[in-house]
């Protein structure tokens, strides 16, 4: 069994923030909430999240002989000075290079600096775009709890990071064990939501999140919908910039991969120019993008909701 610390120092030298390790086993406790959430219908348009059920619980499924779970994190707690925080807002993360590219990078830098170390490895990295449950492993890989929000909160870098995982067939010294929730009695993120998304702790609508609406949606926005956009055009930060563990959180390291500002947004809005090939945001429609971008001065969070879409 390789030992936890070595596969650790790899993984920082990969380039990554933190790093938990856990067996490859069966999700345990998560199967049935799961299930209910989808019956409810909290996932809307995201098909994709009720597909694939059996390989979401078990990673050995999707990678076979895998004995590994190695959990990522990448911090993008972008300093002050780049975000973009009055109408037309947009969601911190969306102003990197696509975090799919800047967090896979480094997982396969470390799978091959495990294979140069260890010899036969394989391995399969896994960054928000498979049945895997990034957020489980890395809970149980000891790298911070569930907020409140439904999101991963670290205790050094809060919940500004995106997550991934390396699914090895190389036996690695496990650190598992759930950190205990540091939230206590605090209830911000759920008191800010300018959607009530969040029906109870980390129990989340969908439908009613910004960032589903303004991302996710792939049919028009009702005039109800078009109202609980709050002045953000893309995505939502807004449960996270209320959270205290994110005043104290570290900052990224990524500044240099930073390709939106309010400028380029103004003249895409405007027809007069292009998102970087790798914008996240390319993944919006980009008519709704253009008519948010140029829309959200105006003022869409003083927009009254109708009565029956409360």
């Amino acid at each position: 069994m390789i030992p936890y610390q070595d596969v650790r120092a790899l993984a920082l030298e990969a380039g990554l923030d933190d790093v938990g390790i856990s067996r490859a086993s069966a999700v345990e406790g998560v199967a049935e909430r799961y299930r209910e959430w989808l019956a409810m219908g909290y996932h809307g348009e995201m098909d994709y999240l009720a597909r694939n059920f059996d390989k979401r619980m078990d990673p050995r499924l999707l990678v076979p002989g895998a004995k590994t779970v190695i959990s990522g994190l990448l911090s993008y707690n972008l300093p002050p000075k780049y975000l973009l925080t009055t109408p037309p807002k947009v969601s911190r993360y969306a102003l990197l290079r696509d975090y799919h590219k800047l967090l896979k990078s480094r997982l396969f830098t470390l799978l091959n600096r495990l294979r140069a170390q260890y010899g036969a490895v394989e391995g399969r990295p896994f960054v928000d775009s498979a049945p895997f449950l990034d957020r489980y492993w890395a809970v149980l890989g000891g790298l911070g709890w569930i907020g409140k929000n439904g999101l991963l909160i670290s205790p050094r870098w809060g919940s500004f990071v995106f997550i991934g995982a390396l699914v090895v067939t190389l036996e690695v010294e496990p650190r598992e064990g759930a950190m205990p929730a540091r939230c206590g009695k605090c209830t911000r993120c759920l008191d800010a939501c300018p959607t009530k998304a969040l029906l109870q702790p980390a129990l989340l609508d969908a439908r009613r999140c910004i960032s589903y609406l303004t991302i996710e949606k792939k049919s028009p926005l009702t005039e109800g919908e078009r109202a609980l956009l709050d002045g953000w055009a893309y995505g939502c930060d807004v449960c996270q910039m209320v959270c205290p563990w994110n005043r104290r959180a570290a900052r990224s390291g990524l500044e240099r991969e930073v390709l939106i500002d309010r400028g380029l947004l103004d003249a895409y809005a405007q027809g007069k120019a292009d998102l970087p090939p790798d914008s996240p945001m390319r993944r919006a429609n980009p008519a709704r993008l253009r008519e948010l971008l140029g829309g959200g001065r105006e003022g869409l969070e003083g927009i009254t909701l109708p009565a029956r879409e409360r």
